[in-house]
């Protein structure tokens, strides 16, 4: 008994001193968190060989086979420097960043702060370089016409290669915005110029925004604090207008497309036909009920007419523009949920849908180009499982589907110029990462590199995945836990329910540890269990599954949610008296909500940025699964938090930004005040100077906060 006693106790000690994490080590934004990341090569393709980027040299990795090399190198910084001359030398410090926009010529693309650069490392030589202008943002370069779109004081300029500046627009202000994203990035938009292929052509947005309200932000850098607006149309409130013009630099002319009255309408995922004579764009009404692909004359800016239209009684999203086969400008392929998943289709010029080259129970997740050798698409999808991700082609004439990966975990992949190769990264719950060299044809692949765990060293928890029912008691939820370290089954453990919940978004995945969050780890170290599960609402399971909370956001979710943690209390580890929630944004919503619809069942919770009221929120997002206010009255009123103030009961801290654009202060501070006429207490917490996401070492902090109003109410 003695020895079996002295057995454990040492077990006990080796489990206790085993190295812990700190948030410093864990969260981007962190000190040391660099310190801990794999160094893996940083590759660029070359035609079809990898080349590798370092400061001072650049070698070629792989050949256009997909072999391995030794190392080879194609050039040097110091022969960069000596070729571009002693005032350009200044300017290139690097090569890490380095592009190679010509598979078949020997040309390297350098960007430097006042420069663009192509060097000939065959010949030693710049070949072209073009002075930058000052305070340029929004940067778009053509590598066929080798001419810059950029935007300066909201203005938009054109480059061309000569080094000649054409002013675009002048009437640029913070009311009138040229050349940016427009319609607050919804829709798939990230941009707001758009080459057309021989880059002849440049199409730009033009958004009005001078009938838009101001949201009042304010600076505090300053002696006595500065407004700092923000225009911000609140659903159901005027919107912006947005009109797309096309400049030719040959000519300096402008034209915009004569799309008729923007007023409440979106235009989205601009495109252009290969001979740069058409463009084309996704139009919708203010209602989003409706999307048609419209063609212009790219010339004149005459209305061609509407190739496809797309209905559906709750939304329609189109989220990216048609692409013309490489091989064949008669044809496009483009993405729809017309079946009720994401799919591929193939059309004609004109619209006509010729075959649809995907189909089933679930979504194509990324095109990542095409192999025109093989008349295919590379593309990924979840059709092995809704929690991976893997790499397909799908031939364009016969409509065959080829699996490209090893058919395990979650893959991601940069594919060739040609298609004909992929750099594909890759991890499952069991492998950290790894990264391989594939053809796209499935047959020949070498690993580059395979990384072990970083933090191998250090105490780590048991994470695994599983499976739940939601509340429709029939559709399959996927989860993950986190249990604490030195895991004792006989114990009961404080459990937080980690959430986002809302469309374009999900937290479980078969990846590495199914992507388990570093501060999860931190909070195992700390005796907590973590439990997360994708509910209804979230992304690529279809339409039925995403849009189930039409008009009525957070009701269906957090029936789900629920669900969650009625799982959880089956477990005897888990104490069911000590259960908190956490999330951000969507996320935030969710855990206020959780906390005031069910009071009894969540005693502590931490809400991040949250959405309070949908009618304080912007209305592309808003009003596409709430419909607006007056259409929707019923539905605002029972999803709105102001009025379930009264019901907290649990310790509640919410956390902000304080210059947040996208879930502004009104939601916060309305709820505030709304728990204060209420006699409910919640807490509250500022970061001065930040947005919507905390950026740097506030990461840290932010994370320590949250960590501790849960050691303070919730471990206890």
């Amino acid at each position: 008994m003695a020895a079996l006693w002295l057995l454990l106790t040492c077990g006990n000690i080796m489990a206790q001193t085993q190295k812990t994490l700190t948030l410093d080590q864990l969260m981007w934004g962190g000190s040391e968190y660099w310190n801990f990341i794999p160094k893996t090569p940083h590759l660029a393709w070359w035609g079809d060989c990898t080349v590798q980027q370092d400061v001072d040299k650049v070698n070629l990795y792989s050949n256009a086979k997909g072999a391995l090399l030794s190392d080879e190198v194609l050039f040097t910084l110091d022969e960069v420097q000596q070729a571009a001359g002693e005032k350009l030398a200044r300017e290139i410090r690097t090569l890490q960043y380095v592009s190679f926009p010509y598979p078949d010529q020997t040309l390297a693309l350098i960007s430097t702060t006042h420069y663009r650069v192509l060097y000939d490392w065959k010949a030693r030589r710049v070949t072209w370089q073009l002075a930058m202008p000052e305070q340029a943002s929004h940067q778009d370069w053509s590598k066929e016409s080798k001419a810059l779109a950029y935007v300066h004081q909201n203005n938009l300029y054109v480059l061309t290669a000569d080094g000649k500046t054409h002013q675009v627009s002048s009437d640029g202000s913070r009311e009138v915005v040229y050349g940016q994203s427009v319609h607050r990035d919804e829709f798939g938009i990230h941009k707001g110029t758009f080459w057309s292929p021989k880059g002849s052509l440049l199409a730009f947005y033009r958004m009005d925004q001078s009938m838009v309200s101001d949201f009042p932000l304010i600076d505090i850098d300053h002696r006595v604090a500065q407004l700092a607006p923000e225009k911000y149309p609140m659903a159901g409130m005027t919107s912006h207008k947005v009109t797309v013009g096309v400049f030719n630099p040959a000519t300096g002319h402008t034209v915009y497309l004569k799309a008729g009255d923007p007023t409440d309408r979106y235009f989205t995922n601009i495109a252009w036909s290969p001979d740069e004579s058409t463009l084309y764009m996704w139009e919708l009404p203010r209602t989003q009920d409706k999307a048609e692909l419209v063609a212009y004359d790219a010339a004149t800016g005459q209305r061609k007419g509407v190739l496809i239209t797309e209905t559906h009684p709750r939304y329609v999203e189109p989220m990216t523009p048609i692409t013309f086969l490489p091989w064949d400008a008669t044809k496009f392929v483009y993405e729809s949920r017309r079946d009720g998943y994401n799919h591929l289709y193939l059309c004609s010029a004109d619209g006509r849908q010729l075959a649809q080259l995907t189909r089933g129970c679930w979504e194509v997740t990324d095109v990542l180009g095409f192999c025109p050798e093989k008349r295919s698409i590379v593309y990924q999808s979840n059709a092995e499982k809704p929690t991976r991700r893997n790499l397909y082609s799908v031939s364009v004439p016969k409509g065959k589907i080829t699996s490209i990966d090893n058919g395990l975990g979650s893959h991601s992949a940069r594919l060739s110029p040609s298609g004909r190769q992929l750099i594909d990264v890759w991890s499952s719950p069991e492998v950290y990462r790894e990264l391989v060299i594939r053809s796209t044809d499935g047959r020949r692949s070498a690993t580059v590199v395979r990384h072990n765990d970083p933090y191998a060293d250090y105490a780590r928890p048991e994470v695994t995945g599983g499976t739940i029912k939601a509340a429709d008691d029939s559709t399959d939820l996927y989860y993950r836990m986190v249990k604490p370290i030195d895991f004792d089954p006989a114990r009961k453990y404080p459990t937080v329910v980690y959430v986002y919940g809302g469309p374009h978004a999900h937290n479980v995945e078969e990846a590495w540890n199914y992507l388990m969050r570093p501060w999860e780890r931190y909070m195992a170290q700390r005796g907590y269990l973590i439990f997360v599960v994708d509910n209804r609402g979230s992304e690529a399971r279809g339409m039925d599954f995403e849009s189930c909370t039409h008009r009525r956001l957070g009701e269906c979710e957090m029936a789900d949610q629920v669900r969650g943690v009625e799982f959880l209390k089956t477990l005897p580890y888990v104490d069911a008296d000590r259960i908190g929630v956490h999330g951000w944004s969507f996320g935030g919503f969710m855990t206020t909500n959780l906390m005031c619809s069910y009071p009894d069942l969540f005693k502590v919770g931490v809400a991040g940025g949250p959405v309070i009221d949908w009618k304080f929120y912007e209305v592309m997002y808003g009003e596409r699964y709430m419909d607006t206010p007056d259409e929707n009255p019923e539905g605002y009123e029972r999803t709105s938090l102001l009025n379930k103030a009264k019901n907290l009961k649990g310790r509640l801290q919410i956390i902000v930004g304080l210059n947040d654009p996208t879930c502004v202060l009104q939601h916060s501070l309305a709820f505030l005040r709304a728990c204060e006429d209420a006699g409910t207490q919640p807490d509250y917490f500022v970061y001065p100077g930040q947005g919507h996401n905390m950026m740097g070492s506030d990461m840290v902090h932010l994370h320590e906060r949250i960590t501790r109003y849960f050691d303070d109410y919730l471990k206890r």
